[in-house]
C-alpha cells in the first residue's frame, strides 16, 4: 500500500496487573494528581493532533465500562474500550481488531503517561513519510554489561551503539496485524516485526516517556506534576 494518507489508531494496552508497582489496582488505573494514568495516556495522544481515535484494551472484567467512564469527556467520542488477554500480545491482537480501518496503529503503553503529545505527532510524521515501523528512543546513559545464568559478565557491548526503547510505537496497521500472528509472550511489537526481516527506523524519544513500573518511578511522575510542570512543557 502506497498512500499514506489514512486515519491512525493508537492502541493502548492497560490490561497489565502491574503487580511491580505494589498498588491495588490495575496499573493503568492507578492515580496521578487526581487523574489516572490511562486517562493521561489517552489525553496525549489525542491531543497529539496526529492520532484520530484510540482503542483502549482493558481487564475483561472492566470491559463493560464506557468510554466515558475510564478517559476524560472531552475525548470519550473518540475512544473504544475493549476486553484483552491475559498476555499482552493478546491485548494488542484485540486492539487491533477494533481498530479495522486504520492506515498506521500506534501501540502506547498506558504506564508511560507523561509522554509529550509531540512525541506522538513525530513517530506518526515518520510514518507518513514512508517508514513502515518506527520506535522512539533515547541514548543509553549506563554501561551495559551481559551475564550468564550464574551472574557473570560475559560482555560489554558498546554504549554508543545501544538505545532504550519507548513507546509510542508506530506501523503500518497490516504490518503489525502479520507480525503478531505469532506473538507468544512477546512483550516488545517492534521485535515482532524485526522477526519478519523489516526494517524498524527510530525516532528520537523524550525523557518524560518513561515507563512508570515501581514506587520510585510512580514518586518521580507524582513529583513532576505536583511542582507544576506539566508534561507537554517539559523537554
Amino acid at each position: 500500500m502506497n498512500d499514506r494518507s489514512g486515519p491512525v489508531v493508537g492502541i493502548v494496552p492497560a490490561a497489565g496487573r502491574g503487580v511491580r508497582l505494589g498498588e491495588q489496582r490495575p496499573k493503568a488505573f492507578v492515580e496521578l494528581d487526581g487523574r489516572t494514568m490511562l486517562d493521561r495516556a489517552v489525553e496525549a495522544m489525542l491531543s497529539s493532533g496526529a492520532v484520530d481515535r484510540v482503542v483502549v484494551v482493558v481487564p475483561p472484567e472492566l470491559a463493560s465500562q464506557g468510554a466515558n467512564d475510564l478517559v476524560s469527556s472531552g475525548f470519550a467520542e473518540r475512544v473504544a474500550v475493549v476486553p484483552g488477554g491475559s498476555e499482552r500480545a493478546d491485548s494488542v491482537r484485540a486492539g487491533l481488531v477494533a481498530a479495522a480501518g486504520a492506515r498506521f496503529v500506534l501501540v502506547h503503553d498506558a504506564a508511560r503517561s507523561l509522554t509529550p503529545p509531540e512525541l506522538f505527532a513525530r513517530v506518526v510524521e515518520a510514518l507518513r513519510a514512508g517508514r513502515r515501523a518506527v520506535i522512539p528512543v533515547l541514548p543509553v546513559a549506563d554501561t551495559i554489561k551481559a551475564v550468564d545464568a550464574a551472574g557473570i559478565v560475559t560482555g560489554t557491548p558498546d554504549r554508543a551503539s545501544l538505545r532504550a526503547v519507548q513507546t509510542p510505537q508506530g506501523f503500518d496497521a497490516e504490518l503489525l496485524a502479520r507480525a503478531n500472528l505469532d506473538a507468544g509472550d512477546a512483550t516488545d511489537d517492534a521485535g515482532l516485526v524485526e522477526r519478519l526481516g523489516e526494517h524498524v527506523y527510530t525516532v528520537a524519544g523524550d525523557p518524560l516517556a518513561f515507563k512508570i513500573t515501581t514506587p520510585l518511578d510512580l514518586t518521580l511522575a507524582r513529583a513532576l506534576l505536583a511542582v507544576g510542570r506539566p508534561p507537554e512543557q517539559e523537554c
